[in-house]
């Protein structure tokens, strides 16, 4: 009876969790990927201009969900504390920081994309020229990717304790611990590259040193919203 009410119990976060994951992958690729695949041309600045402007509803909307992103990325390590606690405290608390630190850097970076509306649709009579307006959006383009990369750094470092409990727990297939702490990694060589070379993602391999961290985040979403979670084993990994 005990283990039936601690797999349900177990179940039920799990699925929590899984939901918060699902709001992060989901809201994290419209706004990471899709919508600056529809707007931005990195090499054309006029023409980013007249993509944001001809479709700013779209622009807009990946503001609203880089926000929900953010939000649900608050919630989504709290509830996984809940579930993988027992497993090693230490490591579930070290999760937790790693991640929420990474919250407000990411809220704040939104501001350059207010400041590129401002700039499209200023209060008063701009003074600025079209070439300087188009100056001034490139720079903010590239200073929020810049705080993008920034917040990488925890988005990463919070996988390293999370592959761990799941690895150590047994109530998750111990496969996605691995390639969840390997995704760890690949996201520190990713940021490490591309502060080294700023050319680095045109060379088209930093998608395959981050797809251990794809699988395994996908991977963790979808099993903790489909299979849910076993029950402990009876015997539990030391808390630290």
């Amino acid at each position: 009876m005990t283990n039936h009410i601690l797999h349900r119990t177990n179940n039920n976060m799990a699925r929590h969790a899984g939901l918060f994951y699902l709001g992060v992958v989901l809201t994290g690729i419209f706004s990471l990927m899709y919508v600056p695949s529809q707007l931005i041309v990195w090499s054309d600045a006029a023409t980013t201009i007249k993509n944001i402007s001809n479709s700013e509803t779209l622009f807009r909307c990946g503001i609203i969900s880089s926000m929900a992103c953010y939000v649900f990325f608050l919630f989504l390590p709290l509830s996984l504390f809940r579930l993988l606690e027992s497993v090693n405290r230490w490591y579930a608390q070290l999760m937790v920081v790693l991640s929420i630190v990474s919250v407000p850097i990411s809220f704040l970076n939104l501001s350059h994309k207010f400041s590129i509306l401002a700039l499209l649709h200023p209060e008063l009579p701009s003074t600025l020229t079209q070439e300087q307006v188009q100056e001034q959006v490139m720079f903010h383009l590239n200073a929020y990717n810049d705080g993008i990369l920034i917040a990488s750094v925890f988005w990463g470092l919070w996988l390293f304790p999370l592959g761990y409990l799941v690895f150590k727990s047994g109530i998750l297939p111990n496969v996605l611990g691995v390639l969840l702490m390997a995704g760890c990694f690949g996201y520190l060589i990713n940021i490490l590259a591309n502060v080294i070379n700023p050319s680095y993602s045109e060379l088209g391999i930093a998608g395959w040193v981050r797809l251990p961290a794809s699988l395994g985040e996908i991977g963790t979403c979808l099993w903790l919203l489909i299979m849910g979670a076993k029950e402990y084993p009876v015997v539990k990994a030391n808390n630290s």
